[in-house]
């Protein structure tokens, strides 16, 4: 072989997966930020559902855990999301690859292992759908444990906040109306486009009120609908949502600390502020409760025992228990909800039916012998009525 042929012979292709890397330990900012096909490098321990579906939506193709996925201290859902979505998950590669991989430099992972370029990085633990599901059955020892903390963190949380679950001290005043109405409140959970899709008949029948959890006020822009109240760190929802015209409330901490107030201020937006260390959802939950609404609709909110636990603060676990004590029998799941609506014939679909066997009757009528004394009846009456003399 010539030396110009060597010299010119494309470079063998380096085994692995190859994409542009984003790097930020806020698994959250980072989906906001990360465009389909890209890695994911986050530092999450427990990685819990809602992070998952937040990097499936945003349509990375790998996630690389510095931390463990799953410790065994419960059965949290995130890992198994990620696998049965066919993302790669890369788990424990250790701390120091926040480091060593730069925002927005190509990635390679090959067998577990990261490389720049052939620069090997660091490596982790490939994990799959055999892999998470036994650890998945590991953590579900732990439960006991989990549930033990619980308790004392509700007791904790009832006794600092009793008089805001209570009597409804520091929720603040909106102008939006929910008394004696539907109040649909959307979080970007699992599911929550498809649910929103088969909540249709009921959001076009009732017209309820449509509040947005952070990212929950995009995802009702994108089914087509304007939130009329958004409850969320501004940080996480779009210009767009926060410039729609609906009421902002923006948690604070208990001693008024608001992050991002100022960025809907900085939009000519108006936003309230809400005191609390309960988690936004339940804030949601709490200001429609207290507002007086007649039925509360979830859509992307933890609903099973698994997502109830599936969570990464314990303060988040308390307060979703006792709000929804709190909230009652007024509370509804979307899912539950639209599987009654899906069973209903619509009232379309009735007036056609009508419509259809008035048709085959008259037909019926006109052929027969008493059809010619029916047409005559029909042109007097339309004679009458257009003399205006009635009939």
């Amino acid at each position: 072989m010539k030396l110009s042929d060597l010299l010119h012979r494309p470079a063998p292709e380096l085994p692995g997966l190859v994409a542009v890397a984003r790097v930020d330990r806020r698994a959250d900012a980072l989906a906001r930020r990360a465009k389909p096909g890209e890695i994911a490098v986050i530092d999450q321990l427990d990685l819990d559902r809602a992070t998952a579906d937040a990097l499936i939506a945003a349509g990375v193709i790998a996630v690389v855990n510095a931390a463990q996925s799953i410790t065994g201290r419960y059965p949290n859902l995130g890992p198994s999301a990620l696998v049965s979505s066919g993302v790669l998950l890369v788990d424990t590669v250790g701390p120091e690859i926040m480091h060593a991989v730069k925002d927005g430099m190509r990635l390679r992972i090959s067998d577990g292992v990261l490389f720049a370029g052939k620069k090997r990085l660091g490596d982790g633990i490939v994990q799959d759908a055999d892999s998470v599901a036994d650890a998945m059955v590991e953590a579900k020892s732990g439960l006991s444990t989990q549930l033990e903390a619980f308790a004392g963190n509700t007791i904790e949380f009832m006794r600092r906040e009793r008089a805001m679950l209570l009597d409804g001290h520091g929720v603040p005043d909106v102008d939006v109306a929910m008394a004696g109405r539907h109040v649909l409140v959307v979080a970007a959970g699992f599911d929550h486009a498809e649910q929103l899709a088969r909540l249709r008949h009921y959001i076009r029948e009732c017209k309820p009120v449509l509040v947005g959890v952070g990212a929950g006020a995009d995802a009702l822009l994108a089914a087509g609908y304007t939130p009329q109240l958004i409850v969320g760190n501004p940080a996480g929802v779009s210009n767009a949502a926060l410039g729609c015209g609906a009421d902002v409330v923006v948690p604070a901490d208990l001693d008024g600390h608001a992050p991002g107030l100022h960025r809907v201020q900085d939009l000519g937006a108006g936003a309230v502020t809400f005191p609390s260390s309960a988690n936004t959802e339940d804030m949601a939950l709490l200001l429609a409760a207290h507002g007086g609404a007649e039925l509360v609709v979830t859509v992307g909110l933890s609903a099973s025992m698994a997502e109830f636990l599936d969570r990464s603060r314990a303060t988040s676990n308390a307060s979703t228990f006792l709000t929804r004590l709190q909230v009652g029998g007024t509370l509804v799941d979307g899912s539950a909800l639209a599987t009654l609506y899906r069973s209903r014939v619509p009232v379309g679909v009735v007036w056609l039916m009508v419509l259809a066997a008035v048709a085959v009757g008259l037909s019926a009528l006109l052929v027969s012998d008493a059809g010619d004394a029916v047409l005559s009846w029909l042109a007097q009456l339309w004679t009458g009525v257009l003399a205006g003399s009635g009939f």
